[in-house]
């Protein structure tokens, strides 16, 4: 039986680094609102996601399943049905989880009939799930809401985030300068927020569960006015890489090839043809600023929604969680996007604040703006809802509970590094090229990554491997697998990630046995830890 007054609020924020929040020390990046939300609940500074890119992340994220188990690989890849998920296991608590925004959740087609319009889009919603209202790639609702309001009847999702043409002192600024027709309070941030408002207006006794997903700060880098000129492309960090695109790609070929592969098109709506890793510095800088607006702006309409929280009383009954699905390369080692094996795709903020202990409780000054600093991962999200639900955790799930941190404690046997998976295969789109360079099939595509406080292991299922002394070179330049020196950590860390890889297989029917008419199941989490370490 649920408790009265246990409400979620689960935040989702589209491809945000994990080093872009103002209370953490980022040189430019301002977020007041979320920095706020740090003071009052808990910041979990080292945590990754276990995938890129989106849908992938995703299906970690609400399964609380590493991409090994639950193979939905790439935006497109289905996710098998046979998964639980946390908008299934809410709903046994009472609870309607519902969606404003997305999931990228791609159905399981093998029940459902080929014409089904479920088939017709990647970006389907988790099984589960209520929608408040669901705003995908054609971006839909928002666009009707922005023709209703006057705008030109001809938008559409391929022009919607077109910038003014000719804006004023836009010469000297990168692409990304330029902002859109409408300005913040009609922008899609504005819209999802509206939209959440109004639902939880209604909402007087009834617990609730809402999932808002926003898509910024993914591309397209495009911000209205007031973001689009916060940030000044000369006061903003450069990136980290080598001199000169042809030394950084010498570090694997897998990485020279992700920069040719990879368009600019992806990113900037300025229809040049080119790879994403040949455009000019002030395009670079551009980017970041134009970023960085983005997530000032999703900061701000978050403020709106903590305000109306605690102006209508529910903000002391309100589990609050504040993600990413995966983060952003902006320009480091010359790439874009969410690729490849570097920290920067992966590095997530998560922050949690718990109200049971933000209460007047003796214990609060241990808990209350407490920065965890040891490894966490996308896929402990789901099982920390479902402990402070106080309902059962799934056997499936390989994740483990956040709460003990958010109740001032520190877990036994807490993991000490990190790991996740990239598959490159991109059926339909790369794959031949790949096919092509490497003569690697579908099934050879892809690498897993352990990563502690000291080293970086990359695996590849059939290219070589890379290996980053962390202490002497935390930009990740220099690739360590192949020296002498090095021999025996690349053995240690290989024997690490099969153990991991181990101790995660499936455990759906194995810890159950039939004994003397009796079924006995031992249930338990999974430890990393070796005995005798």
């Amino acid at each position: 039986m649920r408790k009265k007054h246990k409400n979620i609020l689960f935040i989702t924020a589209d491809q945000w680094r994990g080093d872009c929040l103002g209370c953490i020390g980022h040189p430019v990046v301002q977020t007041p609102n979320l920095d706020q939300l740090v003071r009052q609940g808990v910041l979990f500074r080292k945590h990754f996601a276990q995938t890129v890119p989106c849908g992938p992340s995703r299906a970690s994220l609400y399964t609380g399943l590493y991409a090994m188990n639950h193979r939905s690989v790439n935006n497109g890849t289905p996710l098998n049905n046979r998964f639980t998920n946390i908008a299934r296991e809410v709903r046994k608590c009472g609870y309607d989880p519902t969606l404003f925004g997305y999931t990228d959740t791609s159905a399981d087609p093998r029940k459902l009939h080929q014409q089904d319009p479920l088939l017709s889009t990647y970006e389907g919603m988790i099984p589960g799930m209520s929608s408040g209202v669901t705003l995908t790639d054609n971006q839909l609702p928002w666009i009707a809401d922005l023709i209703t309001k006057g705008y030109d009847h001809s938008l559409n999702q391929y022009t919607v985030f077109d910038p003014i043409l000719n804006y004023p002192g836009a010469k000297g600024r990168g692409a990304t300068f330029a902002p859109p027709v409408y300005p913040d309070k009609d922008s899609n941030v504005a819209f999802l927020t509206d939209e959440l408002l109004k639902w939880l207006s209604v909402r007087e006794d009834e617990n609730w569960f809402a999932h808002l997903s926003y898509l910024s700060p993914h591309p397209p880098w495009i911000a209205p006015e007031k973001y689009n000129n916060m940030y000044d492309p000369s006061e903003v960090p450069k990136p980290i890489r080598r001199e000169s695109l042809e030394e950084e790609g010498r570090q694997h070929p897998l990485l020279k090839m992700l920069h040719e592969l990879i368009p600019r098109s992806l990113f900037f709506n300025d229809k040049l043809i080119e790879p994403a890793a040949l455009m000019s510095d002030l395009d670079v800088l551009q980017a970041r600023a134009t970023y960085y607006g983005l997530m000032s702006q999703v900061d701000h309409h978050l403020g709106r929604v903590f305000n109306y929280l605690k102006k209508s009383g529910k903000y002391e009954s309100t589990l609050i969680i504040f993600t990413s699905d995966h983060g952003e390369q902006l320009g480091d080692h010359y790439s874009f996007g969410k690729y490849g094996y570097f920290d920067q795709p992966y590095s997530i903020p998560l922050i949690i604040r718990n109200p049971e202990i933000t209460k007047q409780t003796s214990d609060k000054s241990a808990v209350i703006g407490t920065q965890v600093e040891l490894f966490t991962e996308t896929i402990d999200v789901m099982p920390t809802i479902l402990d402070w639900l106080e309902t059962e955790i799934p056997e499936e799930c390989d994740g483990r509970s956040l709460l003990p941190f958010l109740q001032g404690n520190i877990p036994d046997n807490w993991r000490t590094e990190v790991h996740w998976e990239y598959d490159f295969r991109n059926i339909g789109s790369f794959q031949p090229i790949i096919e092509q360079q490497f003569g690697l099939s579908p099934d050879q595509c892809s690498l897993t990554v352990l990563r502690d406080e000291h080293y970086k292991f990359v695996h590849m299922t059939a290219l070589k491997p890379l290996l980053f002394d962390l202490q002497k070179d935390p930009e990740e330049f220099i690739n360590r697998a192949d020296d002498p020196g090095y021999q025996d950590i690349m053995l240690k860390y290989a024997q690490k990630m099969l153990s991991w890889q181990m101790l995660h297989r499936d455990r759906t029917l194995v810890n159950m046995n039939m004994e003397s008419g009796n079924l006995v199941n031992w249930k338990g989490p999974r430890i990393l830890n070796k005995v005798g370490e």
